[in-house]
């Protein structure tokens, strides 16, 4: 009964008090440019790229014993104090481990590579020889290319998803609330993981990619129930909207965060977080600020209803 009683008061709280609620999503759509507009100014850059989209070498190691990423970081930073260094962990099996180095290098030769191996070695205490690493190296110009090249390609999925959407509707207000929350689900997003520290790479836009096409399916699911679908009140068909949205959220959350646990690709591991961060900001932006934009434009339409009827 307690809890009948709380849900009634939150439902009650939700349905009145819509548009205090908008608060919540400009709040944070605010502070996410704020984030990305002193990131951009300390650093140039509004995202943490790595090797893969900002060129260098990027080496897989396997080691016998866990490594203090932070530590080994901090010394190849010391020998290297002119290049961006990322290390990471992982783990192969219970006595199997493995590092990623990402090193900013310009260039690529055997000197080099020969050099990073050594100080790694030196560090973790352990010879490592020739053929048991592997590396990559990818040029500044193509990494910069390609991260170039996503963001047109992002741009003009955002100009067609607009376009496709106005078509659907046929009114101007609903469209925009469908883009001004995959805008903001995409600038929150990016601004969550410059703060967390996460470095995107070809696999991050990827993911980035995807969020849009997720944001705009919610935003079109709760769109299209409360505008054209006619049984049902109006808060009746958001509900509805609601509980397959929060569905459709609450699988992909799950099955992202299995694959957090589980997966050993960094590949993977960066696109469940990148997917598992939009979703959360999707439900903010698509059942606070999209339902708010809809129903102030659903009211404004009955009263000029009314008052047509009237005169």
């Amino acid at each position: 009964m307690e809890g009948q009683t709380l849900l009634g008061k939150i439902k009650g709280f939700y349905e009145k008090r819509y548009k205090a609620l908008l608060i919540l999503p400009i709040l944070l759509f605010i502070a996410a440019v704020v984030v990305i507009g002193m990131k951009y100014a300390a650093t140039g850059d509004f995202i943490n790229r790595d090797v893969s989209l900002k060129g260098g070498i990027s080496f897989t190691i396997p080691v016998q014993k866990d490594v203090d990423n932070i530590a080994l970081g901090d010394y190849l930073k010391s020998k290297y104090p002119t290049n961006d260094v990322f290390v990471k962990s992982f783990r192969q099996s219970a006595t199997s481990f493995g590092l990623i180095v990402d090193i900013d290098f310009k260039e690529s030769n055997q000197a080099i590579i020969d050099q990073t191996i050594s100080y790694v070695s030196s560090f973790v205490g352990a010879d490592i020889k020739k053929g048991e690493y592997s590396y990559e190296f990818i040029e500044s110009s193509l990494g910069a290319s390609f991260f170039r090249q996503t963001f047109i390609a992002l741009g003009i999925a955002f100009l067609f998803m607009g376009i496709v959407v106005f078509f659907y509707f046929k009114t101007v207000v609903p469209s925009l609330a469908v883009i001004i929350s995959v805008i903001a689900d995409i600038v929150t997003t990016v601004a969550i993981v410059d703060v967390l520290g996460i470095r995107i790479g070809t696999a991050g836009l990827s993911a980035l990619l995807m969020l849009i096409g997720y944001s705009v399916n919610t935003d079109i699911l709760l769109t299209t129930r409360a505008l054209k679908r006619k049984e049902a009140t109006e808060m009746e068909r958001i509900y509805s909207s609601i509980k397959t949205g929060f569905m459709t959220a609450g699988t992909t959350m799950a099955v992202s965060t299995v694959a957090l646990i589980v997966a050993d690709s960094e590949v993977i591991r960066q696109i469940m977080t990148v997917v598992f961060i939009g979703m959360i900001i999707d439900m903010i932006n698509t059942w606070i600020t999209n339902v708010a934009l809809i129903r102030m434009y659903l009211e404004k339409k009955h009263k000029a209803e009314n008052r047509q009827n009237e005169s």
